[in-house]
């Protein structure tokens, strides 16, 4: 805060990380203050003011990259030079580009994922971990979500498992040939059910997106599809069994118990693994939203004691 008391203004860095991809990242709050990286989820989803919301701007330096593709980094939507390991190449750069030694990573749902690889990639990188709604990207939490969807998700869903079993395919395969090669037409129709279905699983009343949001939907699933056909390249070794490697930091997992997109189940199993060194906070009867004011009140006061 400067001394009037007001938070400076926030501060945009257009980064180029190779292959034609910009990152785009806005920081927030005191220049000075302790570094907060917090990592959005999907994959490509883009950064969202909720995000850092938790966040004291008078005590942190609020560092917010959107991920290859995602929000407003640049080309949007594309998949082209797009994994793990180039995210995680990402924000070696981004850390040193902005001349950060140390930061706290911060991170809900596949933004959790990510803040566990980059401590593994990185661990001298990492002061601590604040995590919500922990998803591991095992094969079992992939397949419910999906499953699901075709038990229930309507027609559309349906109508691409009977596409898949019929060229003997994948769901996902054939799910992101959609957002790949499909018509403009096909992907918004995807696009939107996807969308409903996470609505449904989060306990939100299922709003259609206009056509400025559907369009932002069909480049977060085009990336989203594409990992999640991948297994997010961590399933050899499983990112489970990596998290024994996990530095010796402060790790901190909020996870709502209503959570049916990221079970609670996936936080217990990251406890047992650590032994004990990730320190579990549930929030009764939340779900996977990172914007429900229960959620909010444990994660602001989870920061508050990170460092």
């Amino acid at each position: 805060m400067d001394a009037l008391g007001t938070a400076p203004a926030m501060i945009v860095h257009r980064l180029p990380v190779g292959d034609g991809h910009v990152m785009h990242v806005e920081e927030h709050g005191d220049p000075r203050g302790i570094p907060a990286l917090v990592l959005h989820g999907g994959p490509g989803s883009g950064q969202s003011p909720v995000l850092r919301s938790f966040l004291d701007p008078g005590r942190y330096r609020i560092l917010c990259p959107d991920q290859r593709g995602a929000g407003q980094s640049t080309p949007q939507g594309s998949i082209a030079s797009n994994t793990l390991a180039h995210l995680l190449a990402d924000l070696r750069l981004l850390r040193g580009t902005l001349g950060v030694g140390q930061w706290l990573v911060v991170g809900g749902s596949w933004g959790a994922t990510l803040a566990l690889a980059h401590a593994l990639d990185d661990p001298g990188a990492v002061s601590g971990l604040l995590l919500r709604n922990v998803f591991l990207a095992r094969p079992q939490d992939i397949e419910a979500f999906f499953a699901g969807a075709v038990r229930q998700g309507g027609p559309v869903w349906q109508a691409l498992a009977q596409r898949a079993a019929q060229a003997s395919l994948p769901l996902l395969a054939c799910l992101s040939e959609v957002f790949t090669q499909g018509t403009r037409e096909a992907q918004r129709t995807l696009a939107t059910a996807w969308s409903a279905w996470e609505q449904r699983l989060s306990g939100e009343p299922v709003r259609a997106p206009d056509d400025e949001a559907l369009a932002r939907l069909v480049h977060r699933y085009r990336i989203q599809g594409h990992y999640l056909r991948h297994g997010c390249w961590l399933d050899d070794p499983p990112l489970l069994a990596r998290c024994r490697a996990l530095p010796r930091v402060p790790i901190v997992a909020v996870h709502g118990t209503a959570d049916a997109i990221c079970p609670p189940e996936g936080t217990v199993a990251l406890q047992r693994c650590t032994e004990g060194a990730v320190r579990v906070h549930w929030v009764e009867g939340a779900g996977h939203q990172a914007s429900d004011p229960r959620m909010l009140a444990a994660l602001r006061q989870a920061a508050e004691r990170a460092c």
